[in-house]
């Protein structure tokens, strides 16, 4: 296990996309957002994804410094084209949009089309929250054919995230940010290299069969070779049985169908959809109830007696928060896998020999 410091990792990140045709403005954006990702605990979403964000941009699936294009723009709503730019460049302009539509007639959508990798969606909603706003986030990743729906064994969906983000004056926000699958692709991703392990039975072969082996999405992989989910014969399973299927499918049909951006289907470049609402809560509620209530009903939810082995009951946002002041404090622990992988993508775009070594002094 290698532990790197925040501003150090943040760095180190950066320093790579510049040497990948990123401006030092989009490179630092990417680097922060990511290393946010693992400062939450959302490893899936980390600097794991460098040698990924890397390939991408190598076959043209990601176009780096691209500017986004705005096709409908009224009062209440936009959509925003990402032309296959950065997730972390196309994300905060849409959710910019979003906030700014919202604040001036108290309820928007934007939806957004054609996005690279976009990230943690939490970013988002905290980005909304941060604003005083409720948000609501349906996401597909086209071309990203890697969850069986319930009852079937064979992939359609992608791992289709859903999130919600409301705001709390002078406390971090309640957000809720997960993928419609058992674990997110990056989670296998993590177990691949050497990190945390998969739920018991979170993937399934072809045949039917249970399993917890990366190799199943993957197929054979050497430990620091490209993972390849083309390659495998099985699937990551949907969470919830039928619940969390029909969830997926939403996510599909609103971040996918409805924003252009494409429902999941084999062979065709990955691109992240996401269609968002925002809501301004001081518009629905001029008395301002809603603020006291949720408070409210917070302290009651968590003020139950706890069950067997756990020590108290959390919110969604209350993890995250405490992995965040840990490994701020302490670092960022990566599997040694993880960080070999990034290096040798850092020496393959010609990042120096020095900086790899100062990242870890």
């Amino acid at each position: 296990m290698v532990t790197l410091q925040v501003n150090k990792l943040i760095d180190f990140v950066a320093d790579v996309f510049v040497h990948a045709d990123s401006s030092p403005e989009e490179a630092r954006r990417i680097a922060t957002y990511l290393t946010t990702a693992n400062l939450t605990g959302h490893d899936s979403h980390g600097v794991i994804r460098v040698p990924v964000y890397v390939r991408w941009r190598n076959s043209g699936m990601i176009i780096p410094n691209q500017t986004i294009e705005v096709p409908v723009d009224t009062p209440s709503l936009a959509v925003v084209d990402g032309r296959f730019g950065y997730g972390q460049t196309v994300g905060p302009q849409a959710v910019k949009i979003g906030i700014e539509k919202c604040k001036a007639t108290g309820l928007a959508a934007v939806s957004t089309r054609n996005s690279g990798h976009i990230g943690r969606i939490g970013d988002w909603a905290e980005m909304a929250a941060a604003e005083g706003l409720i948000s609501i986030h349906f996401v597909n990743a086209a071309g990203s054919v890697l969850v069986a729906p319930y009852g079937g064994v064979e992939r359609r969906l992608s791992t289709a995230p859903y999130c919600v983000g409301i705001p709390r004056p002078g406390l971090p926000p309640v957000v809720l940010d997960f993928a419609t699958s058992i674990v997110a692709e990056g989670k296998v991703l993590v177990a691949s290299r050497g990190g945390k392990k998969l739920p018991e039975g979170a993937l399934i072969d072809l045949d039917g069969t249970l399993s917890e082996d990366p190799a199943v999405l993957y197929g054979p992989h050497e430990a620091n070779g490209p993972r390849d989910h083309s390659k495998g014969s099985g699937a990551i399973r949907a969470f919830g049985e039928h619940k969390g299927s029909g969830l997926a499918l939403m996510c599909e049909l609103l971040g996918g169908a409805l924003t252009g951006n494409g429902a999941t289907k084999p062979n065709r470049p990955f691109a992240n959809g996401m269609f968002a609402i925002y809501v301004d809560p001081k518009r629905i509620d001029p008395a301002n109830f809603f603020d006291g209530e949720v408070t409210r009903y917070i302290d009651y939810f968590k003020d139950t007696k706890p069950a067997a082995g756990v020590d108290s009951v959390l919110i969604p946002g209350d993890k995250e928060a405490m992995t965040r002041a840990d490994r701020t404090k302490n670092g960022v622990p990566l599997p040694d896998e993880t960080w070999s992988a990034i290096v040798q993508t850092a020496r393959e775009v010609g990042v120096s020999e020095a900086a790899i070594t100062k990242a870890t002094a």
